[in-house]
């Protein structure tokens, strides 16, 4: 599979891309908040090398239906799971989750901590208060209404060059693409429902980042923290107190790079996070016979 398909999770429609040998270390993709599995595009062609990659919509956002409950961290976190039990991928994984992504990716291993060898957070959401102003204002009731019922092109250029440094990445196909995914019946709902479940005007709450790092500390596991030092979404300050909550961590800080190194700087990422995961592999023994780190 080589492009997105949708799939079944519990009669729930999810939309997956997988990419690589099927027997080959597994390594699962996650998005952030309001964005889809086309985040992670530029990364296929170069992390599929020695690895099953797993990219998917989380649930309510991009073309995934969204579940039944409340949007929070653990239901994201379980429909994920739900959907790597309904792939047959029951192996633990390389998790790799920008932004949201990363906090889901740390809920994941909470909730189920065999399925994951080990994890690389990128400009990773739970590691500090501050938070971009426009999600912010997302948590005012009439204004997040108003903000997210008719998306307009205008607004929705602004939000795609919100996570770049070079605002040239916001190109015409990716408005196009974010303006398909806010006219779905679910994301505007979905969006403003996680962003007040985990943030106020103020910032973001820190009764789920205390709460998160303090469970994720009980499974430790090998981890790469990636940041961009200029990140306007989650401010690259947020890099420090993540070497403080996760001692044990390697982390690199990018220069002139945003919020989406992935996208920004596609070969120095795939670089860093292929060597981690190679030296990961050589400690489990989970390294392909004859596979090395290369781009």
């Amino acid at each position: 599979m080589s492009t997105p398909a949708f799939i079944s999770v519990n009669g729930r429609r999810t939309r997956v891309r997988i990419e690589g040998d099927p027997s080959d270390p597994p390594v699962l993709l996650l998005h952030g908040i309001g964005r889809s599995l086309e985040d992670w595009a530029p990364q296929y062609p170069r992390l599929a090398q020695g690895h099953r990659l797993i990219a998917l919509d989380l649930p309510g956002f991009g073309f995934s239906a969204r579940s039944p409950e409340p949007t929070t961290l653990k239901v994201l976190a379980r429909g994920v799971i739900d959907t790597l039990d309904t792939l047959g991928e029951q192996r633990p994984l390389h998790v790799l989750g920008n932004s949201l992504g990363g906090a889901i990716a740390q809920q994941l291993l909470v909730l189920d901590p065999e399925r994951v060898a080990g994890l690389v957070l990128v400009n990773s959401a739970g590691f500090g208060p501050e938070v971009a102003l426009p999600l912010r204002l997302l948590t005012l009731p009439v204004l997040g209404r108003l903000v997210t019922r008719r998306p307009t092109r205008a607004a929705t250029r602004m939000t795609e060059r919100l996570p770049f440094a070079d605002p040239a990445l916001a190109t015409k196909e990716r408005i196009d693409h974010a303006l398909a995914i806010a006219r779905q019946p679910d994301p505007s709902a979905v969006l403003l429902e996680t962003v007040r479940e985990l943030a106020t005007v103020r910032g973001t709450k820190p009764g789920w980042r205390a709460e998160l790092t303090a469970a994720v500390a009980k499974h430790p596991r090998p981890t790469l923290i990636i940041w961009g030092d200029r990140d306007r979404v989650l401010p690259a300050r947020h890099l420090d107190s993540a070497r403080r909550l996760l001692p044990h961590a390697e982390t690199h800080l990018l220069t002139g790079i945003g919020h989406m190194p992935q996208i920004e700087c596609p070969n120095e990422f795939a670089a860093r996070v292929l060597t981690f995961l190679a030296d990961t592999e050589r400690r489990t023994g989970t390294l392909p016979q004859g596979a090395a780190p290369t781009l």
